[in-house]
């Protein structure tokens, strides 16, 4: 956990000092509060952010959105609890940092199953993987869908040579033959299949453990709960809207990340949305707190928790339901 720590904190000085800021609106409105968020470049982490500044749903709330783009979700939780961020967007993956303490599950974003370990060609198998180097995102979902298909074929991580690299460098790295796996996430894939089209997937989200993968916004723990009740029917309006609009949706996502539509729509297919209502309802049953338990459950496993703690204690149900009665 302390080298993983060093790791984090270290790339995230080297990705603040270059980080690409995206701002959301033309400027300021007089007199609006800015909100300083975070997001992954994927339709997971951009829709709802472009779909809220298209529809105004940012100015209804009187406030400002200043949006950066992250490479990953740890990444972002860094930067909450060092002041640089108000709010953020994260990955199954990274559900273990709000679970241990170090931000807030203020909504859930979607279901996703965007996950894979691809490896390259002639390798058909996750127990072809042993003894093979193995490059990983540290503490993001693709480490989880690594080590999750490791537990299903029953290994152990010691029996790869996990590499930690970041997103960016596994694209390359896997062009050039330098690792022989990877644990990652659409649409980078098919960024890397452009460069090495005879890859294989030896193992998916889809097809793991019977799991639940939800995708979250995150806040700082000490976040104003004002401030977090605006953002938070911002994005409920938003998700309401994509919901009913997909299409639209992927096209307002595109125009944000600047990317083909057609790009954006191919990752969107490997996301379960749900409408606002929805998410109450299952924020109600007890439904969300069974996915996040059974992630941290399985992070206990991992040894990225010591425990697994009730959901209520990092996820912030009460004030997600009770913002969309308002």
């Amino acid at each position: 956990m302390r080298i993983l720590q060093r790791a984090l904190a270290a790339a995230s000085v080297a990705t603040l000092l270059s980080l690409s800021v995206t701002a959301c609106s033309d400027g300021a409105a007089a007199g609006a509060q800015k909100v300083r968020f975070g997001y992954i470049s994927d339709f997971n982490g951009a829709s709802l952010l472009a779909i809220a500044d298209k529809q105004g749903l940012w100015k209804e709330q009187g406030l400002s959105p200043e949006a950066k783009v992250f490479t990953n979700g740890p990444l972002q939780i860094t930067a909450l609890g060092a002041g640089d961020l108000d709010f953020g967007y994260i990955g199954p993956g990274a559900i273990w940092l709000p679970a241990s303490g170090k931000a807030k599950i203020v909504a859930i974003d979607t279901l996703t199953y965007a996950d894979r370990v691809i490896a390259q060609p002639g390798i058909a198998s996750v127990k072809d993987l042993k003894g093979k180097k193995v490059g990983v995102p540290a503490g993001t979902s693709g480490e989880m869908v690594l080590n999750l298909a490791l537990q299903q074929a029953g290994m152990s991580p010691k029996d790869v040579q996990k590499v930690p690299m970041d997103a960016a460098t596994i694209v390359s790295a896997f062009a050039a033959g330098q690792i022989d796996a990877a644990g990652i996430w659409y649409p980078l894939i098919d960024t890397i299949k452009a460069r090495k089209p005879g890859l294989t997937e030896v193992a998916s989200t889809r097809d793991l453990d019977g799991r639940a993968f939800p995708t979250a916004f995150v806040s700082g723990t000490k976040t104003d709960p004002k401030l977090t009740e605006k953002v938070v029917k911002v994005l409920q309006k938003a998700n309401d809207w994509r919901a009913a609009h997909p299409d639209e949706a992927i096209t307002e996502a595109a125009a944000l990340l600047r990317l083909d539509p057609a790009k954006v729509k191919a990752d969107a297919a490997n996301v379960q949305t749900m409408t606002t209502a929805e998410l109450v309802a299952r924020t109600e049953d007890g439904t969300v707190g069974t996915w996040l338990k059974g992630l941290g459950d399985f992070f206990v496993a991992t040894g990225q928790l010591p425990s697994s703690p009730d959901p209520s204690a990092y996820y912030s149900g009460d004030l997600y339901t009770k913002a969309y009665g308002k």
